[in-house]
């Protein structure tokens, strides 16, 4: 797993200059964030995430152009990342807090576009590859790659990971294939295809081959 980061909440200095730029896209070590206790509440764009819209994009090339929804790249990813520490000590990183995404995607009911909402509750612990911590359970370990990261990497990892297997509508009464004229055949929702799930694990492997 990779890592992220948290933004300079400011001091008494009536004008901080990092204020200026995009918290979510700053590079630190989690050390730094925590040491602050920083706060990052952000509204993005899917366009943002270039990940996320890559898997976006790849679901909806199954939709004739015409019915691929033309602003799906502005659709909202908001939610908010608050920085620690979990030990009086200062010695342990956390990062905790929410995000949520609206994204365009086909169902597989139907093959119907429609808009899917996926959300995320982190409770990261922030450590080094070496670094073992025990007793706090209530955590997940998130290993940081490098020393300084982006909190923008570690929502998008976290949203691309709540993704569902297959995409398909809540409510039957939304989905087409439960619709008088189109009764639902038991071969088309039992062989699914799990488009998410494919190209979760084709982003996975290609980050992890060499150049």
């Amino acid at each position: 797993m990779s890592g992220r980061l948290c933004f300079d909440s400011g001091g008494p200095c009536p004008y901080d200059a990092r204020a200026m730029g995009n918290p979510l896209r700053d590079r630190r070590t989690a050390a730094e964030f925590a040491s602050v206790g920083q706060v990052i509440e952000f509204v993005e764009k899917i366009g943002s995430f270039a990940g996320l819209a890559a898997i976006v994009e790849a679901d909806l090339a199954a939709l004739e152009p015409a019915r691929i929804p033309s602003a799906w790249r502005g659709t909202e990813v908001s939610g908010r990342l608050q920085f620690g520490f979990v030990d009086a000590a200062g010695l342990v990183p956390i990062v905790s807090g929410c995000a949520t995404a609206r994204i365009d995607a086909v169902c597989q009911r139907c093959l119907e576009p429609f808009q899917l909402e996926i959300s995320t509750e982190p409770k990261l612990l922030l450590l080094d590859a070496e670094q073992l911590v025990e007793g706090y359970d209530e955590f997940e370990v998130w290993e940081l790659d490098t020393p300084a990261f982006r909190p923008q990497d570690i929502v998008e990892e976290l949203l691309i990971m709540a993704m569902p297997y297959s995409a398909m509508h809540d409510r039957m009464a939304e989905c087409k294939a439960f619709s008088p004229a189109k009764a639902p055949d038991a071969g088309v929702v039992t062989e699914l295809k799990r488009p998410f799930a494919d190209l979760r694990s084709q982003m996975t492997q290609n980050e992890s081959d060499p150049d």
